[in-house]
């Protein structure tokens, strides 16, 4: 086995800090406080000398504020102060958090989200997600759109298993719901600055307060930078690193207790070397010859292997990323306390790409897909009253979406002895593509509860969601290269010849339906049973890849159904000094929608991957042993195969062999992404002193089992289990009218190599994104 172990310019928009700070006539808006996490209110307990008890987390999973412990959903919810000490200020770091989850990141366009096993296909331009990304109630239709740093978080909700019949879009695998914090009517402001290894550096500020009686505003604003961790040998640079930056301002307009209407907008940019894709398996040899290491040797390459966090680049990384959005949602109170919901959103995403083929040599001076997406978005919703009989929650939904991509490869001089093509088939040709698609999704949803007891509870819910998707995709004639002939003319043709899908449709109808039993042994344990059904509409690849041959009809990607049982209790225990939530789960999909890899177009394509099955059990725990301390546990066993998936693509350990089949059956195999087991733990110990000074230490442990890295299931592309540690140290106080926060952290101690995701490469090679090495740095809050 071939593999060690071991755009646009940036523009500064943003004004800085200082000037932030100086408009201090706002000030900070105090935390929503009916969606405490359970630490949050620990803490607020513990610091007002109240006994160490475990307070209410509400949520707003199904459209209305309730206890998480009376939701009968697998969920994990975490507060912004959680997020802060634990240094989690990424979406791609929420796994070392939460069970059954998973982000395959390398970028902002290729990311994706699964949730217990299901929902690992990045890149997907012409398709959704299966997990629903949610800001502020808005639906985001590229995962992308949450590749910045989470400001000012209040609360972020992780629901499992399908949630089609309450959330904007149909998701079969689950849902991430990010709601920021409001402005407040009283008077905040809050500065933080950090600084650590390898350069890394991230400030931090919110002001908010009342502008009037009934007007308050809020804005926040961040910069993060850092040099990177990976070094490129060829010119002695350090990649994987860059600059991120985004404001979010808003406006609450509540003239009474009947009416609310809340605006915002935001703006975020990165300009990154981002994307970094380190050689971590050239695969196998056949009959004593690795093809990957061979044409690289041919092409005069040398390889470094990522294992010692290098790469060999001869070009440019670079990722530029320009978004921003605009949403407005009004709630009134009606008569007969129904209350009434309008959600209106726009957003749009900027997407280009500089990518290196991976070698010192040019076989490819750049290759990339650059993204244009623009969304808009109506949502409402009607939710009756509480305390009766039966209440409910039923409502309409609009999501528009135009989006174009562009796709570059502008070969070199090796391109032909790399891609095992005939001398002079693409030697220094250019190659361009455009895809485009449009989204019309219409959906009507209800979904109520019967309260049959007292501690007895029936919910049944139901959506049906049209969409009508229009889409084509084309590829101009190659330019450049040498005047070719016979074989060399064909390959030319066949990977860079022109194309024209011509007109592409979509149209489908998306059922989703939940029923579900919950009952109450005590007034501090639940039992629920539930089966759910999601369904999300299909898609269109928006690159040629093997069109030209398989035709049009190739790139169409059919629809994705899932069936899912959930059986869970929901317990708080020892006088509200511990929370224990455990459940099972047993889900079927049909026509999963995954992502593959075609050797013979060197180009990722979207497939629906025959029928998975999910099946597992879930925990999580909060407790409190004794005051000031704070521990949570959670952990996930999660099988995930294929159970029928007989026309997949073949590792390279077989396609490589004289008289390989063009399809293999991987039937029985584990998906893509998905470790069988997850246990983290994190928790934090605070004690006081003399005036007022709080020390306090937290610590955090992640780990996650082996697991498959790319859809072929080979023996050289598996991710390896790996284990993380996080740490710091800190000192809390009072300064005039604020309070201080001055803390030491370690992030990855023991300084482990690990992979986060795997990719296919060329040549039968697979490349790796490797996680953030140790990194020690301190961070300064002040609130006041």
């Amino acid at each position: 086995m071939h593999h060690r172990d071991s755009a646009p310019r940036f523009r500064r928009r943003l004004l800085p800090l200082s000037i932030l700070l100086a408009s201090g006539s706002l000030a900070m808006g105090a935390l929503h406080a009916e969606e405490a996490t359970p630490q949050d209110a620990a803490t607020q307990a513990q610091a007002q000398g109240e006994a160490s008890t475990l307070g209410t987390v509400t949520v707003t999973s199904r459209r209305r504020e309730e206890n998480s412990q009376d939701v009968p959903t697998a969920m994990s919810v975490l507060g912004g102060e959680p997020l802060e000490s634990q240094r989690i200020y990424r979406v791609q770091d929420l796994q070392q958090l939460v069970p059954s989850t998973n982000v395959a990141y390398v970028h902002a366009r290729q990311s994706s989200v699964s949730i217990r096993g299901l929902g690992n296909n990045p890149a997907s331009d012409g398709l959704e997600g299966s997990v629903g990304l949610y800001l502020d109630n808005v639906y985001l239709g590229r995962p992308g759109m949450a590749s910045f740093d989470l400001l000012d978080i209040e609360q972020l909700e992780v629901l499992r298993g399908p949630q089609g019949t309450l959330f904007g879009k149909n998701t079969t695998a689950g849902v991430i719901n990010i709601s920021t914090r409001l402005p407040s009517f009283t008077p905040e402001r809050s500065v933080e600055v950090s600084g650590g290894e390898d350069g890394y550096f991230q400030g931090k500020a919110t002001v908010s307060g009342p502008l009037t009686d009934e007007l308050a505003g809020r804005f926040s604003a961040y910069r993060t930078r850092d040099d990177g961790y990976v070094k490129n040998v060829f010119d002695g640079n350090t990649l994987n690193g860059g600059a991120r930056q985004g404001f979010r301002g808003q406006l609450l307009y509540k003239p009474d207790e009947d009416f609310s209407l809340r605006w915002i907008g935001d703006y975020n940019e990165e300009n990154s070397s981002n994307g970094i894709l380190t050689l971590f398996s050239t695969g196998p040899a056949i009959n004593g010859v690795n093809r990957y290491e061979q044409r690289a040797r041919a092409a005069g390459a040398s390889l470094v292997y990522g294992d010692d966090r290098k790469v060999n680049f001869d070009a440019a990384q670079r990722v530029t990323v320009f978004q921003g959005g605009t949403s407005l949602e009004a709630n009134w109170k009606l008569a007969n306390d129904f209350t009434l919901t309008s959600i209106s959103a726009y957003r749009w995403w900027d997407f280009t790409p500089r990518n290196d083929d991976g070698l010192n040599v040019a076989a490819a001076y750049n290759a990339g897909v650059s993204v244009r997406d623009k969304q808009w978005s109506q949502e409402l919703r009607l939710a009756s009253p509480t305390g009766g009989f039966f209440d409910y929650v039923l409502g309409a939904y609009y999501f528009g979406q135009d989006l174009d991509n562009h796709s570059f490869n502008l070969y070199g001089p090796q391109a032909d002895i790399w891609n095992g093509t005939a001398t002079g088939a693409l030697a220094n040709v250019t190659s361009l593509g455009d895809g485009h698609i449009d989204t019309d999704s219409y959906a009507l949803f209800a979904q109520g509860t019967w309260h049959l007891t007292d501690r007895l509870d029936f919910t049944a819910g139901l959506r049906g969601t049209y969409e009508e998707k229009s889409a084509s995709v084309g590829r101009d004639a190659p330019l450049g290269g040498a005047a070719v002939s016979g074989a060399a003319l064909a390959a030319r043709n066949g990977r860079a010849g022109a194309y024209d899908s011509g007109d592409l449709s979509v149209y489908s109808f998306s059922p989703s339906g939940l029923l579900s039993l919950n009952y109450h042994f005590t007034d501090n344990l639940m039992g629920y049973a539930s089966l759910s059904h999601g369904e999300k509409s299909g898609g269109v690849n928006l690159t040629v890849a093997s069109a030209p041959t398989a035709g049009a009809d190739s790139l169409l990607v059919g629809s994705e159904r899932a069936n899912d049982a959930e059986l869970g209790i929901k317990s708080t225990l020892f006088d509200h000094r511990l929370i224990l939530n455990a459940n099972l789960f047993a889900t079927v999909v049909h026509g999963y929608q995954a992502n593959a890899y075609d050797e013979a177009t060197r180009t990722s394509y979207l497939t629906n991957a025959g029928d998975v099955r999910s099946r597992g059990v879930e925990f999580e725990a909060t407790a409190l042993p004794v005051r000031g301390l704070t521990l949570n546990l959670n952990g996930s066993y999660n099988d995930v195969r294929y159970l029928s998936y007989k026309n997949a693509p073949c590792p390279p350990e077989v396609g490589f062999q004289a008289g390989a089949p063009a399809s293999c059956d991987l039937s029985g195999h584990q998906v893509v992404g998905a470790s069988k087991y997850i246990f983290n733990a994190n928790g934090e110990y605070k004690w006081r002193l003399e005036n007022n000074l709080e020390p306090y230490v937290t610590a955090s442990y992640a780990f996650r089992s082996k697991a498959v890295g790319t859809i072929d299931d080979s023996d050289y592309g598996q991710i390896p289990s790996y284990a993380i540690v996080n740490t710091a140290l800190g000192l809390r106080g009072d300064y005039g009218d604020g309070r201080w926060d001055l803390s030491l952290w370690l992030k990855n101690a023991f300084d482990k190599t690990y992979y986060t995701s795997l990719w296919n490469s060329a040549n039968g090679g697979y490349a790796g994104v490797l996680g953030t090495p140790r990194t020690l740095g301190v961070t300064a809050r002040y609130d006041f």
